[in-house]
């Protein structure tokens, strides 16, 4: 049986969703360094592992998209 894929729409948005949750984990670990409360540091942190989960999650559902561009296996990490 085929894979499904998705439609243009449906790929569309989850790209611009993709977008937006991989700025959403730069700007969390980047302003880590900047906060010097602890309790919300860890809820920073806590938001770096859920949100990096969340966009292999995402990076998975998006291999069905009918179109895509390129994704390296091993981009150059920014969150380090």
């Amino acid at each position: 049986m085929d894979t499904p894929t998705l439609a243009p729409h449906e790929s569309m948005e989850l790209h611009e969703a993709l977008n937006f949750k991989t700025l959403c984990l730069a700007k969390s670990k980047l302003m880590q360094g900047l906060v010097f409360d602890q309790e919300l540091k860890a809820l920073m942190q806590k938001d770096v592992i859920l949100s990096t989960q969340q966009i292999a999650e995402l990076q998975a559902i998006y291999a069905r998209a009918p179109f895509q561009a390129p994704v390296p296996n091993s981009p150059t990490p920014i969150t380090h």
